[in-house]
């Protein structure tokens, strides 16, 4: 059997994606790639300087800085920068509203995000919500996998696109799928067009619908909401055995991609173990 280590090796993914709320941050030199992006869940859950140092020396660091945020806005308040090394890289992102507050949220991103590639001309561009800001931004562009990845990212180099791509998934590395529902049900839910699909629109897991009869959506989930997050997850996450993973991350490097990030959905031990 193999370890988690291996099995994540196996998959061909390039890249880790950790949340800092949720785990240890600093095991990510333990872990079986080179590249490791810190996600960003608030000011308050940012890696201390030196965590970030000891990471920047012994991987490809990038960490990620929401635009409209204080202390990573170009355009005002951008204390934070200077925390992160300067071996290490940027991901700029408009910002999850969730970690943000309501006059953070109400920036405009698009010269926002212009300004601070001038500052970080190597930074990668997340794409979430501002697709046509983030390509007029340049850079390397940073997608969350969706059904639509593959045609999109063909279309680009069809239409001249050079850069690089990079495409972000939830990854679950087993066959079971109650674990895999567990994992990422309540993730892709919040899809649009998998909520849309849900029998009530989508469940209290994260999803659309709201009250006493809302669907779970994970592995308690029954009849056609059932059947439309299975295959949802497949869509919007990278799930299954190693060997599974692995021929549809090579599907997304055909298609044009040039780096594909899992996020450990089921916690960096499932990568580690």
């Amino acid at each position: 059997m193999l370890t988690g280590r291996e099995a994540v090796a196996q998959t061909g993914i390039d890249a880790v994606a950790l949340k800092p709320a949720e785990c240890d941050v600093s095991r990510a030199t333990e872990l079986p790639v080179d590249r490791v992006t810190i996600d960003y869940e608030g000011r308050e859950h940012l890696p201390d300087p030196a965590t970030l140092d000891r990471l920047a020396a012994e991987t490809e660091l990038y960490v990620t800085t929401p635009v409209r945020a204080d202390g990573f806005d170009p355009l005002g308040d951008d204390s934070l920068v200077d925390e992160i090394p300067d071996a290490a890289r940027r991901v700029l992102v408009a910002g999850h509203g969730a970690y943000l507050t309501d006059g953070e949220s109400s920036r405009a991103v698009a010269p926002r995000l212009g300004a601070a590639r001038r500052d970080a001309p190597d930074a990668w561009v997340g794409t979430e919500g501002v697709e046509r800001v983030a390509l007029a931004a340049g850079g390397t562009q940073f997608e969350l996998l969706t059904r639509s990845t593959d045609r999109d990212v063909r279309a680009l180099r069809a239409a001249g696109f050079e850069g690089e791509v990079a495409v972000y998934a939830p990854t679950v590395l087993t066959d079971d799928e109650d674990a895999v529902l567990d994992a990422v049900g309540a993730y892709v839910s919040r899809r649009r067009p998998v909520a849309r699909a849900l029998p009530d629109g989508g469940g209290s897991g994260g999803g659309g619908g709201t009250g006493a009869d809302a669907s779970p959506t994970d592995s308690a989930e029954t009849g056609r909401a059932r059947e439309v997050l299975s295959a949802a997850v497949r869509d919007f996450a990278l799930v299954g055995s190693p060997e599974t993973v692995r021929e549809r991350v090579d599907d997304l490097r055909e298609a044009g991609v040039d780096h594909v990030v899992g996020y450990p959905a089921r916690g960096i031990d499932e990568f580690l173990s």
